[in-house]
């Protein structure tokens, strides 16, 4: 759940079009591809084309020439669960101002027991159609990660891993670097603490190499 500040119109409108398009294409062919580790290499592989390539990438256009991809862990299958949603939670209401672009509100609507990992707050994103948010912090922000955490689902973008109604596919090895890793003019919101975990989880994508 992040925005780039300020408005698109025009040609820029059809660019987001074009890339939310390519990620939830990218999402789909993950979810149908049955061996976890090779929708993972086909993942990292299109995220680094994405983001070298396309007009929409939040890496800055003068920048692009140089990209190298992002640096991302080996897989781990011990980092992917099937997790239950406990709706069982109080309510909460996050209000987060993204400037130019207003008021993102998010609800909390249940919470992930990962074992070995600890808790996580699923929030759902109440504007533009909804979607479920799942960010995560761990001890490694700032070392080896990036220093705000990093997204594990953002339906509303296209990021997700699958499941069935009550279900949430939870693998770490797919954890994200925000826009606003790679350009601060994106507004990215950081993980709450019912998002902050002790356990370090050296997987997923790293810190960008400037």
């Amino acid at each position: 759940m992040e925005r780039r500040r300020g408005v698109t119109a025009g040609h820029g409108a059809l660019s987001l079009l074009d890339w939310r398009r390519r990620v939830t294409a990218l999402y789909a062919a993950v979810r149908a591809e049955p061996d976890p580790p090779t929708a993972h290499a086909l993942w990292r592989v299109t995220r680094d084309d994405l983001l070298a390539r396309h007009p929409q990438s939040p890496v800055p256009a003068a920048d692009r020439p140089a990209f190298a991809g992002v640096p991302v862990a080996d897989y781990d299958p011990a980092m992917r669960f099937e997790l239950a949603v406990d709706v069982d939670v109080a309510p909460w209401r996050l209000e987060i101002d993204t400037g130019s672009d207003g008021i993102v509100v998010l609800d909390r609507t249940g919470t992930l027991h990962v074992p070995g990992v600890g808790d996580l707050d699923v929030w759902w994103l109440s504007g533009y159609g909804g979607g479920l948010f799942v960010p995560v912090r761990d001890p490694s922000a700032g070392t080896t990660t990036y220093g705000g955490g990093r997204y594990l689902l953002d339906t509303v973008k296209g990021a997700d891993l699958g499941g069935d109604r009550d279900r949430l596919v939870v693998d770490f090895n797919f954890a994200y670097n925000p826009s606003c890793a790679y350009d601060p003019a994106w507004a990215c919101p950081l993980p709450p603490p019912g998002n902050v975990v002790d356990q370090p989880l050296p997987v997923g994508e790293l810190l960008p190499v400037s």
